[in-house]
């Protein structure tokens, strides 16, 4: 059950707040547009779309950014927008789900999103014997490596209106033997305690001792935590490689940065 401390509509509200925002209007706007533009063959751009939306979360503060992806719901018309933020329909669905390995296959091979999916393996780490359920006790981390998904092949979006619960747009059908990798890779997102914990404490505003000293480094390091990125395109070798199929989970073989 999602706590709630607001009568209103919050995912609205958010919306509103960023429309007087000039940054946040503008990086929206400029998501928005490719995202919902058909072409002759496709229902969108998906490339142009996801690079905007990177473009977004990179530049736009988490105050307004946040504000729209992670706000705290109390009805389905609240969820709704949360879950519409992205523009799913473009951003995330698509005709047919692939088998999660195989996506995170596709991940591996774009610079990008193999070093951002391993930025969310170890920032959201669970870890039932903390407080926080965080392995590393910081939200911020954790919400700055999810949303850094956004716009790869790995974009995650809540699975439905009625939870918190997310996923990439991929399942474990014709998983073959590696079924039970597969699941553990999945279930990272969508049953994971730390990430559940840092939406609702973000959302709810429950957290502020986090948050507070935290958010004016991760403003400005969640571009140039990209530049960095974008500078190393020829690198293989990066510490936070995401780990090959083996014997292990799916998450166990990242080293932490």
């Amino acid at each position: 059950v999602e706590p709630v401390l607001s009568k209103g509509n919050n995912c609205l509200d958010a919306a509103k707040a960023c429309n007087l925002n000039d940054t946040c209007k503008r990086f929206r706007s400029a998501y928005i547009t490719p995202c919902t533009s058909s072409t002759s063959n496709e229902i969108c751009n998906k490339r142009k779309c996801h690079k905007a939306l990177r473009l977004f979360f990179d530049k736009v503060p988490p105050k307004h950014s946040y504000g729209m992806l992670f706000c705290s719901c109390r009805d389905v018309a609240c969820t709704e927008r949360r879950r519409q933020t992205i523009v799913p329909v473009c951003s995330y669905e698509d005709r047919e789900k692939p088998n999660c390995l195989n996506l995170q296959e596709s991940c591996k091979k774009n610079y990008i999103c193999r070093s951002r999916l391993a930025d969310f393996f170890t920032n959201c780490q669970p870890e039932s014997r903390s407080l926080s359920g965080c392995l590393k006790e910081n939200y911020a981390d954790c919400l700055l490596a999810y949303s850094g998904l956004i716009g790869t092949v790995m974009t995650p979006n809540y699975i439905d209106s009625s939870s918190l619960s997310v996923a990439p747009w991929c399942d474990c059908s014709n998983s073959g033997n590696d079924e039970e990798e597969c699941k553990k890779f999945l279930n990272f997102f969508q049953d994971n305690i730390c990430l559940k914990n840092a939406i609702q404490a973000f959302g709810n505003g429950t957290d502020v001792n986090v948050w507070q000293p935290i958010l004016p480094v991760q403003t400005t390091t969640a571009t140039t935590t990209t530049a960095s990125r974008l500078r190393n395109t020829g690198s293989e070798t990066t510490n936070n490689e995401i780990p090959s199929h083996n014997d292990s989970p799916a998450c166990a073989n990242l080293q932490v940065r």
